[in-house]
């Protein structure tokens, strides 16, 4: 007898197991909105330099004429972001005259933004342009080493605490780390607190996925990844609304950050894992924890018959396989252990250099990033309603093999089309972008069901290496 044979018992997929799932996915939905919050919080608009503060037609520094006459247009005929010139070539205000050789400098004097669209972000605020644009990328390198770090600290702590005490934390820290973002006005300040924010997304991730399997029985399993992924999917939808409403980098990272106390509060009335209450010995408050699950799924009968002897009854072939301490080593101990291991951080690595590649940064296709996200968004949804079918029917390996081949074959069809086909361009990464969304969704079933459960550290290593390859 197995542990899922005992939830069949008490229902199997039943009321509990909906709302149980419902709870944990809803945050992970506005997580999907930290990930991709970047894309708003450090657009970076239209600019040219400011012009020099020793003329005093300086004052005039937003006019037209003014403009010709201090930034040099590029080959488009664009004003030049990062040059100006070291005098005013005023002869330029004149039709159909050019200046050739004129000395040019940096933007000493700071820079002029386009606030059309957006009325402030980090790169407005910090001035991220230029030679300082590489910081603009740092900060997303930074929240990736967080899911890194993350996911080694919470994957580690789950299988010593439980799957439920670092979950409440996480979503404690991402309030408050969120919530400081927004306060603090330096860019140090401000790549420290997304680093924390990175940290509780493998939190989250890690334990949320932990707790929905850990609870559901096998054939609702399948279901219940599908529908993390449609979080993440609905996450996206929500970021584009909510960025388009809230324009302000500085208020936009604070609506997005304060529904994580609400998740804080509630969660504290979430039952832990009984599988993970008997594995460590704590088989009383699991009797009660299943005795609840009974009640709430109808079947209030069979949770009264329940004791300690006899859900441990369901459980002992897995404590007799429970390795009492557990290392990075045991991804490699066994040839068997090995070679999924080996596969699997080559198919993370590969769909998360992918992924974030293109849903990173959108204003490279050069239409509205709030129709793109959105477009990104949906995308998933017929995808991973594909990748549900094709996994039940034909398996996760077939199904993680095609959409990583399709994917693949968007990408680099992507690299021949010419930079003025926008649409096209953006219609062919948005296919490939609901590829791998759903390999994403296979990989992670693939990793949870193929590990066994007591190596955390295979989830928190390979759910890490998307942070590696951003």
């Amino acid at each position: 007898m197995a542990f899922t044979d005992l939830l069949d018992r008490l229902g199997g997929v039943g009321r509990f197991q909906v709302i149980y799932t419902g709870l944990l996915l809803l945050p992970c939905s506005l997580l999907a909105c930290h990930n991709f919050l970047q894309n708003f919080t450090a657009a970076v608009p239209r600019h040219h330099c400011q012009g020099p503060a020793n003329h005093t037609a300086a004052a005039t520094n937003d006019s037209g004429a003014w403009l010709r006459a201090v930034v040099p247009l590029d080959r488009r005929g664009d004003p030049e972001p990062c040059r100006r010139f070291k005098e005013p070539q005023w002869a330029l205000l004149s039709p159909n005259t050019s200046v050739r050789g004129a000395a040019t400098e940096g933007c000493r004097d700071g820079w002029v933004y386009d606030r059309s669209v957006f009325p402030s972000t980090i790169v407005m605020e910090w001035d991220l342009v230029c030679e300082a644009r590489p910081l603009r990328d740092l900060a997303q390198s930074i929240y990736m080493a967080g899911v890194l770090v993350g996911a080694i600290v919470f994957g580690g702590l789950a299988d010593r605490l439980g799957r439920k005490g670092p979950l409440v934390w996480s979503y404690l820290q991402l309030a408050v780390s969120g919530a400081a973002t927004a306060y603090f006005g330096s860019f140090g300040a401000y790549c420290v607190f997304r680093f924390l924010m990175g940290m509780t997304f493998s939190g989250i991730i890690l334990n949320s996925l932990s707790l929905v399997v850990e609870w559901m029985p096998t054939r609702g399993r399948t279901v219940a990844g599908v529908l993390l992924g449609y979080s993440f999917t609905l996450g996206q939808l929500i970021l584009a609304g909510v960025a388009y409403v809230i324009r302000p980098w500085r208020w936009l990272q604070f609506a997005v950050s304060v529904p994580f106390l609400i998740f804080f509060l509630y969660s504290w009335w979430l039952p832990e894992s009984s599988r993970w209450l008997l594995l460590h010995g704590k088989s009383q408050l699991a009797v009660e924890n299943l005795r609840k699950v009974a009640v709430m799924n109808g079947r209030m009968e069979e949770g009264e018959r329940l004791t300690k002897e006899v859900v441990t009854s369901y459980i002992q072939s897995e404590i007799a396989s429970v390795c009492p301490s557990n290392s990075v080593l045991d991804l490699f101990r066994t040839p068997a252990i090995r070679k999924i291991t080996c596969c699997l951080m080559v198919v993370w690595f590969s769909n998360s250099l992918a992924y974030y590649g293109l849903a990173i940064d959108l204003q490279k296709f050069g239409l509205s990033i709030y129709l793109v996200q959105v477009l990104f968004g949906v995308i998933d949804i017929p995808a991973m309603l594909v990748a549900t079918t094709t996994m039940i029917y034909v398996g996760r390996r077939a199904t993680v093999a095609s959409f990583l081949l399709l994917a693949g074959f968007m990408v680099i069809a992507n690299m021949f089309v010419p930079e003025d086909m926008q649409a096209l361009r953006m219609a062919q990464a948005a296919l490939g972008k609901g590829c791998l969304a759903s390999s994403f969704i296979c990989v992670y079933l693939f990793t949870g069901e193929l590990y066994p459960t007591e190596i955390r550290w295979g989830w928190a290593l390979l759910r890490s290496v998307p942070a590696l390859g951003v």
